[in-house]
């Protein structure tokens, strides 16, 4: 009977990294017949989505060592003996054939004992730089899977195969006509900085870009500002306003039908989003935040803006009526709309999920299930 592969994904903390973990998982289990195990910490966003998608999920206590207080740092410092620990014991468990760190807190820990262990490691980096997490590990994993071509030297054996995004995003068409629409949104728990200087700036964007409509998620906290905000631009301006639309949401549970539905969007440049705005050939303001480990997002953000495909603005100079102008220029110039369609497309990996999978069984020694 052949062996069938067990691998174990360690991270997560933030969507960005848990939904890629999860697509590499489902691929391996689609591919090879792996059984998966998830290790994370009790805080991440792992704890609903990891469970949700039908895969056990282990935790060990580990926290941050970058940019938190001395305090933060000594916690995590006096925890990270006992995480280390606890992951090797996890892994001594489970018996994997291969651990892939796919970033955050927990991917620290499992990956060590796993090199320590001599299991094959594969690190997943979806950022420029990587992070503090695969930093530590990179000198001795066996190979990582990287998003950009630059970030390869980070590592030994790196091959870039982008980030793994939901097939629903690489099948959308290209928007032709219609009612010109922005698509504003800044991660799911919304963006406070973007959504304030769309408040500021809706009275400039409703005169220089007549019948906008604009999809809007805000967020928990800023829905109620951002309903009042959108309504009275229409109550001052009635009939100059009769084109301009608005759809305000807290969280929009269907993102690829947002995206097929906009011209131009607005957002942070987290991994999954610069992934998923060139799976979609989606023209992109890019607002960076400005607090993310080692400003991942600003580079992150630039890498599509030096092929075309984006528009960055420091979260500094975010105000309101040049945001607005960006805007209108935009939505007026089709010919550039389509020039920076087109070079997000390019940077897309449409192969990513299955080229990582790929990859780690490699390592793991196991081949590809026979299909019919």
């Amino acid at each position: 009977m052949t062996h069938l592969m067990r691998a174990i994904l360690a991270g997560g903390g933030t969507g960005g990294h848990v939904i890629p973990a999860l697509a590499i998982a489902n691929e391996l289990k689609k591919s090879y017949g792996a059984e998966c195990l998830f290790i994370g910490t009790a805080r991440g966003i792992e704890n609903r989505l990891v469970p949700a998608a039908g895969f056990p999920l282990q935790l060990v206590r580990v926290g941050a060592l970058k940019n938190v207080s001395l305090m933060t740092r000594a916690k995590t410092a006096f925890d990270l003996p006992r995480a280390l620990w606890d992951a090797g014991r996890m892994l001594n468990e489970f018996a994997p054939d291969v651990v892939i760190g796919v970033g955050g807190y927990a991917s620290g820990p499992a990956m060590l004992a796993a090199v320590m262990k001599h299991i094959p490691t594969l690190a997943f980096e979806p950022n420029v730089v990587p992070g503090f997490a695969n930093r530590v590990v990179a000198r001795f994993v066996s190979a990582a899977a990287v998003h950009f071509e630059e970030t390869a030297k980070y590592f030994r054996h790196g091959k870039v195969t982008g980030v793994p995004v939901r097939q629903a995003f690489f099948e959308i068409a290209p928007k032709r006509g219609g009612m010109p629409t922005v698509l504003v949104f800044g991660g799911s728990q919304g963006a406070h900085a973007i959504n304030r200087a769309m408040f500021r700036c809706l009275h400039v964007l409703e005169r220089e870009a007549p019948g906008i409509h604009i999809i809007h998620q805000t967020g928990e906290r800023d829905y109620n500002d951002a309903l009042a905000a959108y309504e009275k631009v229409v109550a001052a301006a009635p009939s100059a306003s009769a084109g301009f639309t608005f759809e305000i949401f807290k969280f929009i549970e269907d993102m690829p039908g947002a995206f097929l539905r906009a011209d131009l969007v607005v957002c942070r440049s987290g991994a999954s989003t610069v992934a998923e705005i060139a799976a979609a050939g989606k023209p992109a303001i890019f607002v960076p935040f400005p607090r993310a480990a080692d400003d991942h997002q600003r580079v992150n953000a630039e890498a599509l803006a030096r092929h075309g495909a984006a528009v960055v603005v420091e979260e500094s100079k975010l105000e309101g009526v040049w945001l607005a102008e960006t805007i209108a220029a935009l939505l007026q110039d089709s010919a550039r709309l389509q020039r920076m369609s087109a070079a997000a497309r390019q940077l897309a990996h449409p192969n990513a999920a299955r080229d990582i999978a790929a990859m780690a069984a490699k390592l793991a020694g196991i081949e590809e299930l026979a299909t019919d």
